[in-house]
């Protein structure tokens, strides 16, 4: 099946991930497609004006837009209050004041980057957290633009190729970092990744770009002797020099002691995997459900934590693959995973 790597004259079959928050820098999704593979740049927490700039520096290769779309959870207002006030000793350790904190439920500038991507198209778009107008992904086709789609199980698939999308990111519940569900007030149960992209495969007839705990060559080659027409990896490229990383972040990575890694709701109200800090031990059974109001409120305290070098109090969104995340250019860590590609 022609798939959209072919089309833009990629040849390796693997994606560096969009990952919100930094990581997936200009310099990162350069260095992929250098190898031969595609990179994205994240769209999310991101102003129009930032992401522009960020195209126009990656317009000499083929490359992705990862946007969130619209699928808000909203929070119950007195839970969130709660929440917010048992967060008080984390915060007054940094000089913050959460305890009067309201809940702020935006659309991360939803309609403003997608005047962006058709004013200006793209090559690819793919979207997250909830599924593109079907007019929409006609607008984004007719301008030329791949329209890619974040699902994890079938009925997804079938509703994100009844919207006309052009491929498929069929994301597992290994992945790190948010889950892509379209239902997060009920999380994907756990299947192995290979099982989940046959599965799909064999009911929706379009591409699909496998993701979810990579981190290994036979990994990527398990996914596409299952059917996937790429693997897409995220957290095994976290420690690599292109990447935006914050150093607590690649550091915990890093660290031999090793924690483990956890679905949380704790620092953003929806269901992401990372590696299990004090924070998430201290807090994710109080955590309500409610993105992007949660994603707000502790969004302060993290980027203190942050810069502190705190990492019992910031996420460190990580896969189950994690421990293979190394240093070096994403070009041969990249180059490493498509080895043993059939």
């Amino acid at each position: 099946m022609p798939t959209p790597l072919t089309g833009l004259g990629l040849p390796l079959p693997l994606i560096a991930a969009p990952m919100a928050g930094g990581p997936s820098t200009p310099a990162f999704v350069s260095a992929a497609a250098r190898v031969g593979a595609l990179g994205f740049l994240a769209a999310g927490y991101k102003t129009p004006e930032a992401l522009a700039e960020q195209i126009a520096a990656v317009r000499d290769v083929p490359f992705g837009v990862n946007v969130f779309a619209p699928n808000p959870l909203p929070v119950d207002p007195e839970a969130f209050r709660r929440y917010a006030r048992s967060l008080r000793p984390e915060a007054e350790r940094y000089g913050l004041d959460l305890a009067g904190a309201e809940p702020v439920e935006d659309d991360d500038h939803w309609q403003d980057k997608i005047d962006l991507l058709l004013a200006d198209p793209v090559p690819v778009v793919s979207f997250t957290f909830g599924l593109p107008g079907r007019a929409l992904v006609g607008e984004l086709r007719a301008a030329g633009t791949v329209v890619v789609q974040t699902v994890t199980a079938l009925p997804e698939a079938l509703a994100a190729a009844e919207r006309g999308v052009d491929a498929l990111v069929v994301q597992s519940a290994d992945a790190g970092a948010h889950s892509g569900t379209l239902t997060p007030a009920a999380p994907p149960v756990s299947v192995p990744l290979a099982d989940l992209v046959a599965g799909i495969g064999g009911r929706v007839p379009l591409p699909i770009f496998a993701a979810g705990g990579m981190g290994t060559a036979g990994e990527v080659a398990a996914v596409l002797r299952a059917g996937a027409a790429a693997a897409m990896v995220g957290t095994v490229l976290l420690r690599a020099d292109e990447s935006g990383a914050s150093a607590p972040h690649r550091a915990a990575l890093a660290d031999p002691a090793g924690m483990r890694t956890v679905v949380t709701r704790a620092f953003t109200g929806r269901p992401a995997r990372g590696l299990r800090n004090r924070f998430v031990a201290a807090h994710d059974a109080d955590a309500p459900l409610g993105y992007p109001a949660v994603h707000h409120l502790t969004a302060p305290l993290r980027r203190a934590a942050a810069a502190a070098g705190d990492t019992d109090t910031i996420h460190l969104w990580a896969g189950t693959g994690f421990r293979h995340a190394t240093e070096g250019p994403v070009g041969t860590i990249l180059t490493r995973l498509a080895a043993d590609a059939p």
